[in-house]
């Protein structure tokens, strides 16, 4: 076999003279005919011209030159020489073009379902990619994003081992635990009818590796939920988890704000700036979220005290029933938005709970459209609250506080994004902090955790923590940058009579608490840490640094939205003898709505 001596990005004008062998792929093919056959040869690190000079290239040589076809894997060697002519600008070894000396085909391809080509992609369907993504993954594009991938999982590794961080692997073989999430199970062969549970996080495992003495814990892991994937989730993920003992908040904050503008800088060229605090209930006051965009301006105004001055039933129900009313000032908004765009805006804010978006423009002084008449009442009051100019219009979220905010919150999203408010290349991030504890879940009638059940509440509002848990905030924070969450985490509970009060809380009994999380509860008992962590969703980061929203672009080998590797054709039939070894017997699921 002809062994490469450089890689097929690695030539440039000053090697001119010198005898080289190069392996890849072949990317192109052109016969120019009078005894002229060029290639392009590639493999990741670049592409290198190859020519077939009848002047310069043995027959034999030469006649087998004319049967190579793109994607046919094969060696040459031969003598690098300065183009003949204008030089490729567009490769980095554009100068120069390799004179074939001795060929070897290594393998010829067959007949291809897809091409690697970036500029083609687009036109192939992504199942279709998925299927043969041993092809797709040699688009340059593609190799530029596991390159990408690589550069960050390096570069979180050096930080955080000059910090005296330990990688530490923890089981993917686990016990099953309720942690929001369906999790995915295996039978055991050696304990009948007993199951292990894939981890959702190595959230337990971290904890006791603080109690066990640890100190600082990294590991770049994998994650697995059984739950319907979609654009930007998988149900098998990849986190950067790390946990630090004797912290408070502060000193995570701290550490993670270095580590996450440094990443970005070094290794994507992005300058974050700083990264600001701002409280839960200030982010979804302001921006109707808690993973606020702050690339844009508009903002959401609290004017339920306003909306209850006036005669409106749908202001007068919710402030009745002790919701809210949002407003947002949208400048020059009477304008640039028609009916239509309003309108489409309306059912934006229903997916998200809201019964509508009544909405007003504010014209020479009056209120016009819309909702005009209802608000008269509170013009001048309204105009000075929001801050109007001549040409605004004002839209209105309205509900119960999450979904006068969240409904509001994602309308001022969509009217961003048609209104080209967002600055093209522009990173902005920030640090939520200051959750609630608990969320009040109406269907099932019980506390659930806002983060997991393992945050810690503020040590201000230990207090309040059992006999007024709605205003309980908890020590948990997210990092939100470009209204995406990137990563979160909090301080966790060390002292065991906590944790099981938290667990009371979320409705487990002291017997489902024993069974579920007995030995962390021991853990705790013997002797543990203060201590916090952080988990950073390491396919969000490449996605975000690329410019992509689909998770599947940045994964080696993803899933489906169905869950499916369309590659190797998994899930699969199980084998009879082994689910007779197993015990299992196999009968139809039966369909639930939620399946269907």
């Amino acid at each position: 076999m002809l062994k490469r001596t450089c890689t097929c990005g690695d030539s440039r004008q000053e090697n001119a003279g010198e005898t080289t062998t190069l392996s890849g792929w072949v990317n192109t093919y052109r016969d120019q005919g009078k005894g002229l056959v060029f290639i392009d040869l590639r493999d990741r690190y670049g592409m290198t011209q190859v020519v077939f000079d009848a002047e310069d290239t043995s027959p034999e040589v030469m006649a087998e030159g004319t049967t190579l076809r793109r994607e046919d894997v094969v060696s040459v060697t031969g003598v690098l020489r300065v183009r003949d002519g204008k030089a490729n600008k567009k490769l980095k070894t554009g100068d120069i073009e390799l004179v074939a000396k001795e060929l070897e085909i290594i393998n010829r391809t067959a007949k291809l379902p897809i091409l690697p080509d970036d500029h083609d992609a687009d036109n192939i369907g992504e199942e279709h990619r998925l299927r043969y993504r041993y092809i797709d993954l040699r688009r340059p594009k593609m190799q530029n994003i596991l390159a990408l991938r690589h550069k960050i999982t390096q570069f979180t590794r050096n930080f955080f081992a000059d910090r005296e961080f330990l990688e530490i692997e923890t089981p993917l073989l686990i016990t099953p635990t309720p942690e929001g999430a369906r999790d995915f199970i295996v039978p055991s062969r050696h304990q009948a009818g007993q199951w292990y549970a894939l981890p959702q996080s190595p959230q337990i495992f971290k904890q006791i590796l603080m109690v066990a003495g640890c100190d600082k814990y990294l590991q770049i892991c994998k994650c697995l939920r059984d739950e319907d994937p979609r654009a930007d989730r998988q149900a098998e993920f990849t986190q950067i988890d790390l946990e630090m003992s004797f912290v408070e908040q502060e000193d995570v904050l701290e550490i993670m704000s270095e580590f996450a503008t440094n990443l970005y800088k070094e290794v994507g060229g992005i300058d974050l700036g700083d990264l600001p605090q701002l409280s839960w209930k200030d982010a979804m006051d302001n921006y109707g979220s808690d993973r606020p965009d702050i690339r844009f301006d508009l903002q959401l105004k609290d004017v339920t005290d306003l909306a209850a001055k006036t005669d409106f039933k749908v202001f007068k129900e919710a402030c009745d029933s002790g919701g809210s009313v949002k407003a947002m000032r949208v400048p020059g908004g009477a304008e640039k938005l028609s009916r239509k765009k309003t309108d489409a805006f309306a059912e934006v804010a229903k997916t998200y709970g809201a019964g509508g978006l009544p909405v007003v423009k504010y014209q020479g002084g009056e209120f016009v459209t819309g909702v005009a008449k209802f608000v008269e009442p509170i013009k001048d009051e309204l105009v000075e609250a929001l801050g109007l100019e001549d040409g605004d219009i004002v839209m209105f979220g309205i509900g119960t506080y999450r979904v006068a905010c969240i409904s509001l919150g994602e309308v001022r999203l969509a009217v961003a994004k048609e209104l080209d408010l967002i600055p093209e290349g522009m990173f902005r991030g920030l640090w939520v902090i200051d959750f609630p504890m608990f969320d009040w879940n109406e269907e099932a009638q019980r506390w659930v955790s806002e983060h997991h059940p393992f945050t810690a509440p503020l040590a201000s509002h230990l207090d309040i923590l059992e006999t007024d848990p709605a205003n309980c905030l908890s020590s948990g924070y997210d990092l939100v940058i470009n209204g995406a969450e990137v990563g979160g985490g909090s301080i966790r509970i060390h002292a065991p009579e906590i944790q099981s009060k938290v667990f009371g809380l979320l409705g487990l009994s002291d017997e489902e608490t024993e069974d579920k999380f007995g030995f962390l509860l021991n853990a705790l008992r013997f002797g543990a840490p203060p201590h916090g962590g952080v988990a950073f969703g390491l396919d969000r980061l490449v996605m975000m640094m690329i410019g992509t929203d689909n998770i599947r672009d940045v994964i080696a080998f993803p899933k489906t939205q169905t869950g499916a590797d369309l590659m190797c054709e998994a899930p699969g039939a199980a084998d009879e003898a082994q689910l007779d070894e197993l015990g299992i017997i196999m009968r139809q699921p039966v369909e639930t709505t939620e399946q269907a």
